[in-house]
């Protein structure tokens, strides 16, 4: 999913060596069906129980940290956690600043929606989550690019005017469109981004880099990650 947080100062800024048992699982908790608050405030979704048998396979034990998308990698950075499990593509900006493991989720499309046929997404006003590829790429065109600090607000705009479309994930808006009663609908064309979907880790933390690498490679071997995916994202989805 999402863009571009690079400046000289988080470079300048290591965490510590990954040295402990217990690894602190930093998502966002609001891009369903990724990671998301359910009804009892825990979080939840694809990337909570992805990241659950990680820390299983990989003998660790998880604790999960939410925090805003717009200070996700500082916060990483600064070591208020110790990973990002939160939709986030494999970008080389972000690269400068912090490291990925391998990806769990292959690179996928992101889709424009609109609250009607002929919306303008190429030169009309486009709403995008801060921060994301998604935002990075219609800061590049001829739209006027509306920005927003949660996902759920870039669709708002949609709802009421505020934005002729909104940009996203694919697999985040299929079932937002889906329940929307025919209000909301796919415009235009299926746009690839990113390097597909990884944990970022601080660039020193090389051992939990490669104790995750390891994990997702058994996963993906034994096709209990696809499975994951097929259940949280459907049958049509991009498997391994």
């Amino acid at each position: 999913m999402k863009l571009i947080l690079t400046t000289a100062a988080l470079a300048l800024v290591a965490g510590t060596a990954f040295a402990q048992d217990t690894v602190r699982m930093g998502t966002e908790g609001a891009y369903p069906p990724y990671n998301f608050l359910n009804d009892n405030g825990e979080v939840d979704g694809f990337e909570i129980e992805l990241g659950n048998e990680l820390c299983a396979r990989a003998e660790l034990t998880c604790e999960w940290v939410t925090n805003d998308w717009d200070s996700i990698i500082p916060n990483l950075v600064s070591g208020n956690y110790d990973t990002i499990i939160a939709g986030m593509s494999i970008t080389d900006e972000r690269d400068e600043v912090i490291d990925f493991t391998q990806d769990y989720f292959p690179p996928t499309a992101s889709a424009y929606v609109g609250a009607s046929e002929d919306a303008d997404w190429e030169a009309g006003v486009v709403a995008a989550q801060t921060a994301t590829i998604q935002a990075g790429h219609v800061s590049e065109g001829d739209a006027d690019l509306i920005e927003f600090a949660t996902p759920e607000e870039t669709v708002a705009a949609v709802r009421n005017g505020e934005a002729d479309a909104v940009f996203a994930d694919k697999d985040y808006l299929v079932p937002i469109v889906d329940a929307s009663g025919g209000e909301l609908m796919f415009i235009g064309d299926d746009i690839p981004l990113g390097g597909g979907i990884g944990l970022g880790l601080r660039e020193s933390d090389t051992e939990l880099k490669e104790a995750f690498d390891t994990a997702i490679t058994s996963m993906k071997e034994d096709g209990t990650l696809n499975e994951l995916l097929i259940k949280w994202f459907g049958e049509e989805t991009t498997t391994y």
